[in-house]
């Protein structure tokens, strides 16, 4: 399985970092399957940090090796989904067990709906409402060393 991260730079070795802002999964490396997904990141990330280039970079994931790892897979953005995200990004992480978080990614038609639900304008019910119908792109969240382990460096292309 392919998967891509957009930068600013070529990532050859992953690393997990602690984050200056919460994300959807924790602190991670995160990948998408989506090529164009990854393409828009990276200039969006090129364009934020103001140096750099854009780059795509792409990994293989074993999905056999996958089976060794503790994953917790979403299937869509649902009211689990939005507990887990929404704890994350208050930096109250649901837990640290997991190993890779595999589901959707909260974009810019998303965020509002998730920031509405975190300032009470939502019951949790109408959240996933307005969640549901949206057709999101997947992001893969690597949480640990284990799990960026099972990650193979393919290339880079400067966007």
């Amino acid at each position: 399985m392919l998967l891509y991260h957009g930068s600013n730079t070529v990532v050859e070795r992953p690393e997990i970092r602690e984050n200056l802002r919460a994300l959807d999964f924790g602190a991670g490396f995160y990948l998408t399957s989506s090529r164009e997904q990854a393409a828009k990141w990276a200039k969006t990330v090129t364009k934020r940090r103001r140096k750099g280039a854009p780059v795509l970079n792409a990994y293989e994931l074993d999905q056999e090796l996958m089976k060794e790892l503790n994953i917790l897979q979403f299937q869509s953005a649902d009211a689990s989904w939005l507990d887990f995200v929404v704890a994350n990004r208050k930096e109250r992480p649901v837990n640290n067990i997991y190993d890779l978080v595999i589901g959707p990614v909260a974009n810019d038609s998303t965020l509002p709906v998730i920031d509405d639900y975190m300032d009470g304008k939502y019951t949790r019910e109408q959240a996933v409402e307005r969640l549901l119908p949206q057709n999101l792109t997947d992001q893969y969240a690597f949480l640990t060393r284990k799990a960026l382990s099972y990650l193979r460096f393919k290339g880079e292309k400067t966007l």
